[in-house]
């Protein structure tokens, strides 16, 4: 049983990208296993990782939400299955390594609209069954210092950053100071260079669900075939 759900991408299991993900951050959310943190000179990788590991390598599409009343998993399941039998796979320029605000992420290189309007897509037409956000939620999110327009996101949608406010990307680290962020960038140029990710293909979604530890668990992959 499932605490919450999140409509993810995550790169197909078996892929370079994603055993690379799977082991940088400790956690493969695709098998449910923890991974022995890896080696990096002059850093913590298990700290500096520490909060994206429970989500898993991912790029958040429609963000966590627990389950509105009358709804049920195996009705979002389906519902995702349609979503993406009905939407196009997503071609990108390619991946990169980019520092967005304190923390280090892989963002799209070039023109990411067809991106962005498939994540809209999944927000709306999804939102149906997702709980609203409680009050201590709403509090949580907006200890961040939101803008007007995040504000009505959040509350209607339960998450600032989508629609016209949604930046996609595959988190790699939490926060960091300057120092960190250097030496973690560092660490990273060779072995995401080694990816190839240039061009790049979304070609599926993620259906997950937190377990009680925290963890979030591939539910189903689904393919983008419309």
């Amino acid at each position: 049983m499932f605490t919450r759900y999140a409509i993810y991408y995550t790169p197909a299991p078996g892929t370079p990208l994603a055993e690379f993900g799977a082991r940088w951050l400790g956690w493969d959310s695709a098998r449910g296993v923890t991974l022995p943190p890896l080696a990096a000179e002059g850093l913590d990788v298990a700290q500096i990782t520490a909060r994206p590991r429970n989500y898993g390598f991912h790029g958040t599409i429609k963000p966590p939400f627990r389950l509105a009343d009358g709804a049920t998993a195996q009705g979002l399941s389906d519902a995702v299955e349609t979503l993406c039998a009905d939407a196009a796979p997503v071609h990108l320029q390619g991946l990169k390594l980019a520092r967005l605000g304190r923390f280090l992420a892989l963002v799209p290189a070039g023109d990411a609209t067809a991106l962005a309007t498939l994540a809209a897509r999944a927000v709306q037409e999804l939102d149906g069954f997702r709980a609203p956000a409680s009050e201590a939620e709403l509090a949580r999110r907006r200890t961040a210092r939101l803008s007007a327009a995040q504000d009505m996101h959040l509350l209607r949608w339960g998450y600032p950053h989508v629609l016209d406010q949604f930046r996609f990307h595959l988190t790699l680290t939490g926060p960091l100071d300057q120092h960190v962020a250097a030496q973690a960038e560092r660490a990273l140029a060779a072995p995401i260079a080694a990816l190839d990710l240039a061009p790049y293909a979304i070609t599926g979604l993620t259906l997950l669900g937190e377990d009680h530890s925290g963890r979030f668990q591939q539910i189903h992959r689904y393919t983008l075939t419309g």
